[in-house]
């Protein structure tokens, strides 16, 4: 029998459509050999990297993401955490974002039954007095571990100087410290780890991208109604969230790892 090899210019084709396993991703050597490339270059590393990935959407830095990845793949996947609580300028900034990009933007809910029992059993803002962990998580980071434990991969808006406390330390690219487990391994991108909010509202600018009307009444960081307040000049952005707390607990439990990195 005679075997036919393949034609040569086959096999680079072939190659191009192999997706990198999480197995194979390799964070610690790529986190410093892309800390300095441009934030686009990062998301076409992701995309390139993984089919099974998504971005997280909620504020201008988010958008940003969505701007960008849109470029590189119409088709790329978007999800957003839908709280009950969000301000009702967020929910059309959701929709602007859905029509202006053509996407679809998977809104996440939190579980009926576990909202049911926390509310019955604490009101509505034993936040204030109970501090956001418990409403965060059940709001927010039950579902979200519930979308992440589907996926491979997911990019969100984090910045290093959101939050010297907390954030100080975010790679471009790294393993999930808070999401990954025994059996699965997540590969967490954070393009504009090294941006400022200078640099972000410079890119809004510059390309016309939708961004949350609240902005404009002094908001910086925007997250659910009760717990968000406009800052004022001088004010750092996160002074603006869960401003009855301290600073150094600022994260609602969605990048809980970063508090791994300072505890240990």
């Amino acid at each position: 029998m005679i075997l036919l090899e393949s034609p040569p210019f086959l096999i680079p084709n072939l190659m191009a459509n192999i997706k990198m396993t999480v197995k194979d991703f390799n964070t610690a050597r790529l986190a410093p050999e892309y800390m300095h490339k441009e934030p686009a270059e990062i998301i076409k590393l992701a995309l390139d990297s993984f089919d099974n990935i998504a971005i997280s959407f909620s504020g201008a830095e988010d958008v940003i993401l969505v701007d960008m990845a849109a470029k590189i793949n119409p088709k790329v996947n978007v999800f957003s955490l839908d709280t009950g609580r969000l301000h009702s300028e967020t929910y059309r900034f959701i929709e602007q974002v859905r029509n202006h990009y053509k996407i679809n933007i998977e809104l996440l809910s939190p579980d009926n039954m576990a909202l049911e029992k926390f509310v019955m059993e604490k009101g509505l803002f034993s936040f204030y007095t109970d501090g956001h962990k418990e409403c965060c998580g059940i709001r927010k980071v039950m579902p979200l571990r519930n979308k992440l434990n589907t996926l491979d991969a997911w990019i969100t808006g984090q910045r290093k100087d959101q939050s010297p406390g907390t954030r100080a330390d975010v790679p471009v690219v790294e393993k999930d410290g808070a999401f990954s487990t025994n059996t699965h391994t997540l590969i967490k991108f954070n393009p504009l780890s090294f941006w400022t909010s200078a640099q972000v509202w410079q890119y809004i600018r510059a390309n016309d991208v939708p961004y949350n009307e609240l902005h404009t009444r002094g908001y910086i960081s925007i997250g659910c109604e009760p717990c968000t307040k406009p800052v004022l000049p001088g004010q750092h952005e996160r002074e603006g969230r869960w401003w009855w707390e301290e600073a150094t607990m600022k994260e609602c439990g969605l990048h809980a790892g970063n508090l791994n990195k300072k505890t240990g």
